[in-house]
């Protein structure tokens, strides 16, 4: 029996992620923000995020989706617990309170 030869699908940096490929990325990061209590970034660093966003390449600006992960910015930029997708992040990290 052969082994399948097919070689991976590389996607270009304006490409947008499938809806599948979305789907995963929000129930991840979802999970992660309601687990640990569903914190949100102060008001300056929300805007911080944003402009930075609004700066990136990877910024879909008529949708205001993340390229990258095809998140909608405004609500992933809101969440503590997320981060930019870019390698490296262009987000400062933020620490997340531990809640008991």
């Amino acid at each position: 029996m052969k082994e399948s030869q097919e070689k991976p699908i590389e996607k270009s940096s304006t490409e947008a992620p499938t809806i599948f490929q979305m789907l995963r990325s929000f129930t991840s990061e979802l999970t992660t923000y309601v687990k640990n209590g569903a914190p949100n970034v102060s008001e300056e660093n929300y805007e911080k995020r944003l402009a930075i966003c609004r700066g990136c390449e990877h910024l879909d600006e008529k949708l205001m989706r993340c390229k990258l992960c095809g998140c909608l910015i405004q609500h992933k930029a809101k969440w503590k617990t997320t981060t930019c997708p870019d390698k490296p992040s262009r987000w400062e990290k933020e620490d997340i309170e531990v809640k008991k």
